[in-house]
This record gives C-alpha cells, sequence and structure tokens, in this order.
C-alpha cells in the first residue's frame, strides 16, 4: 500500500513536470485526508491540491475516503469505486519520497523510499468529485498500487505505481480510454533505480511534519 508521502522539493515541479506550483512547501510526511499536490488535464495539465481518499460521485457521505486511499491496479477498471474515474480522471500524484512499515514481531518500523537520484516522481493516481448534502463539490483521489519490486518485497507485498517519463504523458492523455493499454502501465517501476532507509518512529503520527521525519534510525541491536 500507500499511506504517507514525502514532497521536500516542491521548487523543482515546473522543472520536472512543466507546471506551474506556487505557493507549495515542503512536506515531509503527507497523510491520508489531507490535501496533496497533483497534476490533471482537463485540456492542459495544471497542478491542483485534492484531498487524500477516493470519495466517488456517488457516495453517500465522505467517510468512504478513508478507506480509499489506494487503489488495486489489478482491479481498477473493475472496482466501482475507481472504473468510472480510469478512462476520464487520471491523474500523476507529486512526490519525492514515501514511506512504508516493515512489521517484525509486533512492532513495525517505518522505511524512507526514493528515487537514487532523488528525483521528482509522479505516482498513478485517480480522482473524482463528490457533492456533499449542503451543495459542496469536494475532489479527491487515490494512488494506484502494483505488486512490490525486488527492494519494498521485504518491507510490503504492495508499493505505489511509479510510472516512467513515457508512462506520465499516456496517463495523463484525456485521448486515451482502452483500459488495457492503461492498466499496462501499473507495473512496479525498477528496483535498481530505488533506494531507502529506515527513519525514526516519528512518521508514524501525521501531527509531525518536518525534516526530522527523514532522520536515518539508529542501528537496531538485536
Amino acid at each position: 500500500m500507500c499511506g504517507r508521502l514525502v514532497l521536500i522539493n516542491p521548487m523543482d515541479i515546473l522543472a520536472r513536470f512543466q507546471v506551474p506550483a506556487a505557493n507549495l512547501i515542503p512536506r515531509y510526511n503527507m497523510a491520508p485526508s489531507q490535501d496533496i499536490p497533483v497534476i490533471i488535464n482537463d485540456g492542459s495539465n495544471h497542478l491542483v491540491m485534492y484531498r487524500w481518499g477516493l470519495i466517488p460521485y456517488w457516495a453517500e457521505d465522505i467517510s468512504i475516503g478513508n478507506t480509499l486511499i489506494n487503489a488495486r491496479g489489478e482491479t481498477v477498471d473493475e472496482k466501482p469505486s475507481f472504473k468510472y474515474s480510469l478512462p476520464r480522471r487520471r491523474c500523476l500524484v507529486v512526490a519525492d519520497g514515501f514511506y512504508e512499515w516493515k512489521r517484525e514481531g509486533r512492532r513495525k518500523y517505518p522505511y524512507r523510499i526514493t528515487l537514487k537520484n532523488n528525483e521528482l516522481f509522479g505516482l498513478a493516481g485517480l480522482w473524482d468529485t463528490w457533492k456533499s448534502p449542503d451543495g459542496e463539490m469536494l475532489h479527491s483521489c487515490t494512488i494506484i498500487t502494483t505488486t512490490a519490486n525486488e527492494l519494498i518485497q521485504p518491507l510490503h507485498d504492495r508499493m505505489p505505481v511509479i510510472l516512467s517519463r513515457e508512462a506520465e504523458s499516456i496517463w495523463l492523455d484525456p485521448n486515451v480510454t482502452d483500459s488495457r493499454l492503461l492498466k499496462s502501465l501499473l507495473t512496479p517501476y525498477p528496483a535498481d533505480q530505488m533506494s531507502l532507509y529506515e527513519v525514526t518512529s516519528r512518521v508514524n503520527s501525521p501531527k509531525f511534519d518536518d525534516p526530522e521525519c527523514l532522520v536515518a534510525a539508529l542501528p537496531r541491536l538485536f
């Protein structure tokens, strides 16, 4: 799965994705239910802030978003929560890292995962718009996951879909609606182009969102 994100270099978004990204600040521990930066294409690519945790347009209340922070790539065209978004409401979730937890006995230890070059990347995402009972329009999104690569497997059997630069343009192209083509893009990112290290338990709480979240954990003596 993918439950926390990092974006410490928002100033690089314009150069990397060719979209303006004014007023963004570094984020060290983005969590579900918070607004996160995504790139959509509704005629041209641009960056918006959408709530993390997809609320389908047909949902009765907002709480469903708490269970839809991720979508499995294998069934994204089948599940009612996602299948209507796949052909027409796709997005890139912008980040330069994410966290995953490794279970050892009764405890779980967090790890920060990045590309080896520490560059920004685009995660395959879907979005939707929900109308609340009082008429408010709420935009939300989910992150698509796939099977873990060799680097992530010791931590978890799933990982977020990091799209290649070539796949990003296809994913954002509103003229592409073929589900087979779109699902073919949802593959594990090459393990040899990624790196990870254990961080402190500070990131376990979303109330902490500061550079200390990136501090490496001390070696464990057991």
